[in-house]
């Protein structure tokens, strides 16, 4: 079978985030092999009995399509768990998704379900790698053996002309090998470098985070790896980094030196000596998660539910629902969230703010930045 011809990538900068997400991900199951330390779904072994069914599964893909053409992401747990799998990528496909996936750096990737995820027009294989060697990567996942399966499967992908992703999670157990995790993944061939940084919640715990001081620091090697790397670069959990991209290349342009144009790379901002308005995912605001029994949510890390799919319409969930609202309503952010001059950029990461003190309209506190406002 030849492959299915993949729908043309949406464009962040033409998405209207009060009508449509840009990004909507699907917690297909939350049965996994691994045992991951910081598992925001604090993933088990076996599937749930009330996971969506395919013909559920399906109608949400349809009910995805009817915002437009978002990016749609099976993620899990680990999606290879469930016997459906390459028939919802095609049928995704078939409808006008572009459909990426993020298995499990286990076994149940073989070459040959490779295969037929690339057949099906799978868009990208988004593969979490954690260390710069098995036994940073595999004391994370809690499982021998997944950092060479991981890059395995990065390989076979990229033979079949799959696009490739790593996401990456920094949190004190792999801090200090940040350096080396960028000598390694600059060898593996890949589009994209997603770094996430930890929300406590499931099984990640406070004591995981890095200091608000390391995340600038993190976001400063990220902007220069940016300017050089192969591969795009871009944060989760971490919408201060636009903030700082938008500041360096500020300070590039007014001492002369050569600055890279704006680009859109998922990012979308524009860049003046004012700062205009900027177009970044955040929870709730251009981006929607759906549980593996259909809960709706504005993201993974912010386990607030504004319905089910079962019973409520994600179309009007998205649009209309207090808390949706509540998300994409700078005016009410508050602390220094709500006075900072970046706070159209950036807005914080509103699953860090309730999962550190219980209001997601709170301050990021991983955030060092002090706006003029707040001096």
């Amino acid at each position: 079978m030849a492959p299915i011809p993949q729908p043309e990538a949406p464009s962040i900068g033409r998405t209207n985030f009060n009508e449509s997400p840009f990004l909507i991900i699907w917690e297909t199951t939350q049965a996994c092999d691994l045992a991951c330390l910081h598992c925001r779904a604090s993933a088990r072994p076996m599937r749930d009995p009330g996971e969506l069914d395919t013909a559920t599964a399906m109608k949400l893909m349809d009910t995805a399509r009817s915002f437009g053409q978002p990016l749609f992401v099976l993620t899990g747990g680990d999606p290879l768990k469930r016997e459906d799998t390459v028939a919802l990528v095609e049928y995704g496909t078939s409808i006008g998704l572009r459909v990426a996936m993020t298995p499990s750096g286990t076994p149940l990737m073989t070459p040959a379900i490779l295969g037929m995820l690339q057949r099906a027009g799978l868009a990208r294989l988004a593969v979490s790698l954690d260390g710069s060697s098995a036994a940073i990567h595999d004391h994370f996942r809690g499982v021998s053996g997944s950092f060479d399966w991981t890059v395995q499967m990065l390989g076979a992908a990229q033979a079949l002309g799959l696009s490739t992703q790593i996401n990456t999670t920094i949190s004190r157990h792999n801090l200090h090998d940040i350096e080396p995790i960028v000598d390694l993944i600059g060898t593996l061939g890949i589009a994209l470098w997603s770094v996430f940084f930890i929300v406590p919640t499931g099984r990640a715990r406070l004591t995981d985070m890095v200091s608000a001081q390391e995340f600038e620091r993190v976001f400063h090697r990220l902007y220069d790896l940016s300017r050089t790397a192969a591969f795009d670069v871009k944060t989760t959990a971490a919408p201060h980094y636009r903030r700082v991209m938008l500041q360096r290349q500020v300070a590039e342009r007014r001492s002369g030196a050569p600055a890279p144009a704006p680009v859109e790379a998922g990012l979308g901002f524009t860049l003046g000596d004012h700062i205009r308005r900027a177009r970044g995912v955040n929870d709730g605001n251009g981006f929607v998660f759906i549980s593996h029994r259909g809960d709706i949510y504005p993201s993974g890390f912010l386990p607030l539910s504004a319905g089910n799919i079962r019973t409520h319409d994600l179309v009007d969930v998205y649009r209309n629902s207090p808390l949706f609202r509540d998300l994409r309503d700078i005016g009410k952010l508050e602390g220094k969230c709500g006075v900072c001059e970046f706070r159209t950029v950036c807005g914080g990461s509103r699953a860090r703010a309730y999962a550190t003190t219980g209001n997601y309209l709170a301050s990021d506190p991983y955030c060092s930045y002090i706006p003029a406002r707040a001096r």
